[in-house]
């Protein structure tokens, strides 16, 4: 079952943008602040590879996201 309430494309200054490239940059909005609040605790002293945790962090985000448009 498709929704039709979520748009595949959006008009952006007379371009096309996909809707998955705005969810893009919102998660890296919000990954951005939680890096610092995560930064801000100290988590990443803590872990073995904290740029691997970002990358995690940015995926998982990104792709709850993605789930909300499609």
């Amino acid at each position: 079952m498709r929704h039709e309430w979520v748009p595949r494309e959006l008009t952006f200054l007379d371009a096309h943008v996909p809707t998955l490239f705005v969810a893009f940059l919102l998660a890296a909005l919000v990954i951005w602040q939680l890096d610092k609040w995560l930064a801000a605790l100290a988590l990443y002293e803590r872990v073995w590879y904290p740029a691997l945790l970002r990358v995690a962090l940015f995926l998982g985000v990104f792709s709850l996201f993605g789930l909300m448009v499609y």
